[in-house]
């Protein structure tokens, strides 16, 4: 071996450059895209500590799909549902249902008290919806959220002119989302409803599609009775 030779073998070799969050979540998006849905949250805990995942449900009319396929797969998974204290009774059921069917570990987020009886008071929900989801569901999630790095979320495409712009991964808000369900069509989320026999939000047979506050919901097609008359579409926790 020459001299120069021996010298470069002595040297230390460089530690690997870390990837920027937009190329970490590009190979994220490369490697989960073509997995099956199982495949994707089966995944995920190879990827990422099991402590660094969040999973909120709202236990509305889409549910019972994700919160079964991580029952399944992740039994440990604690679940946050965010309180908003509009809820329709209906839901706080369902929710109880789902909760005992599939043995789910449940932690409600809340907005403080005086904030929201504020929200209460000045009916908020009708002059400025905007900030009564701001008090009631984003600003509750964000503590939650600063003690993991992924955030799991059950968006599909077909919901809304937003979602159908995203991909499996994003990042958003300082926190990595996934969205393993993102390419279900409603045909496959029908598919395996029935296949697992899950059960329907008590609502849906009262047509309702969406299911969020009982100010702020009517029945109607997919995400048509939410914030009926308004331009409003998302609440704001994945904007």
């Amino acid at each position: 071996m020459s001299t120069s030779a021996a010298a470069d073998a002595k040297q230390p070799s460089s530690p690997p450059v870390p990837l920027s969050i937009e190329d970490q979540i590009a190979d994220l998006n490369a490697r989960y895209r073509d997995l099956s849905v199982e495949g994707r949250v089966a995944q995920l805990y190879q990827d990422f500590p099991a402590k660094e995942v969040m999973l909120t449900s709202s236990f509305a009319s889409n549910s019972a799909l994700l919160l079964h396929l991580f029952s399944t797969l992740a039994p440990e998974q604690k679940v946050i549902f965010i309180d908003t204290g509009f809820h329709f009774p209906e839901t706080l059921e369902y929710k109880r249902k789902l909760t005992e069917l599939y043995h789910l570990k449940v932690e409600d987020a809340r907005a403080e008290a005086w904030k929201h009886d504020f929200t209460v008071k000045e009916q908020t929900y009708k002059t400025d919806p905007d900030f009564c989801c701001s008090v009631n569901k984003v600003e509750p999630l964000e503590e939650v959220k600063s003690h993991h790095t992924v955030w799991v979320s059950g968006l599909m495409r077909w919901q809304t002119e937003h979602r159908a712009s995203l991909d499996v991964f994003e990042y958003r808000g300082g926190i990595i989302k996934f969205y393993p369900l993102i390419d279900i069509t409603k045909e496959a989320r029908d598919a395996y409803i029935r296949e697992h026999n899950l059960p329907f939000h008590p609502l849906v047979a009262e047509g309702y599609s969406s299911i969020g506050c009982t100010h702020c919901t009517k029945p109607g097609d997919d995400r048509c009775g939410r914030w009926v008359d308004t331009a409003k579409s998302e609440c704001g926790l994945h904007l």
